[in-house]
């Protein structure tokens, strides 16, 4: 699909910048969708739709039949168009710009009880170690022991 699109930028005579202005998304969206990081959405099919509707929406998405669609089909998508924006974000002049705007992700948290695990903390009391001996060692080899009573 990226071919297609940018098939229809050289047609148009457009700048990747100019075309995505257009069609109303960022130039960094439509870089990432030419470069083939990422797969156009179905909300950038639809705004290159609205953009442009003589171009075959089929063609767009399948590659299959020409670029362009017939008279016939033109005035009926058209006449769909018309319908469609009453209740859209179109500019209050009647032009086809859709107003830029973010998408925004909304995650939802799930509250994930978990079980509270208690152990059981045995201590074990060493008993304390008592002295059964010192020795001194003296640097003439002598040594003395001393033992507690």
């Amino acid at each position: 699909m990226k071919d297609r699109i940018s098939e229809i930028m050289m047609k148009e005579g457009l700048s990747a910048t100019q075309f995505a202005d257009k069609i109303g998304i960022s130039a960094s969206s439509l870089s990432h969708i030419l470069n083939g990081r990422n797969n156009p959405s179905l909300d950038v099919v639809t705004r290159i739709h609205s953009a442009f509707p003589k171009i075959s929406t089929d063609w767009l998405i399948y590659g299959s039949g020409t670029m362009e669609i017939a008279s016939v089909e033109a005035k009926n998508a058209d006449i769909f168009k018309s319908k469609t924006d009453e209740n859209s974000i179109f500019s209050s002049n009647g032009t086809s710009e859709i107003k830029n705007r973010k998408e925004i992700v909304v995650e939802q948290f799930q509250n994930d009880i978990k079980n509270i695990v208690r152990q059981e903390v045995k201590s074990f009391e060493k008993p304390v170690p008592k002295i059964t001996e010192i020795r001194i060692f003296f640097d003439n080899g002598i040594y003395e022991t001393f033992k507690p009573e």
